[in-house]
């Protein structure tokens, strides 16, 4: 007999996110976009906290922070991409992709 209150639910690594219709943004097309959450070191997320800390923006919780997810989410991208576009996405693209980050970020700190 399994004990359900072991079971975990593992979060991938990856995220891929598939346009109902490609996205133009800044004269290129996008059909999906890729994140590899895993691709991501400790270097990256104390250059996210700088670059917020330089425009005045303190995070308390990176893990609570669309400012921190939408750059840790450009940083993770497989194809090289600003976090100006994702902020360009349709708001229910761009809350999905903020959800996969979260959901990464919640699953490492277990």
């Amino acid at each position: 007999m399994s004990d359900i209150f072991s079971v975990k639910e593992e979060t991938p690594a990856a995220y891929t996110l598939r346009f109902k219709k490609p996205f133009e943004y800044d004269g290129q097309s996008y059909t999906e976009l890729t994140f590899n959450w895993d691709a991501l070191t400790g270097e990256d997320s104390l250059a996210i906290e700088a670059e917020l800390q330089a425009m005045g923006k303190f995070i308390v919780s990176p893990t609570f922070s669309g400012e921190y997810l939408v750059r840790m989410a450009a940083k993770a991208c497989t194809t090289p991409v600003g976090q100006d576009l994702l902020r360009a996405l349709p708001i229910s693209d761009y809350n999905r992709i903020r959800s996969a980050a979260r959901s990464f970020l919640l699953s490492t700190e277990q």
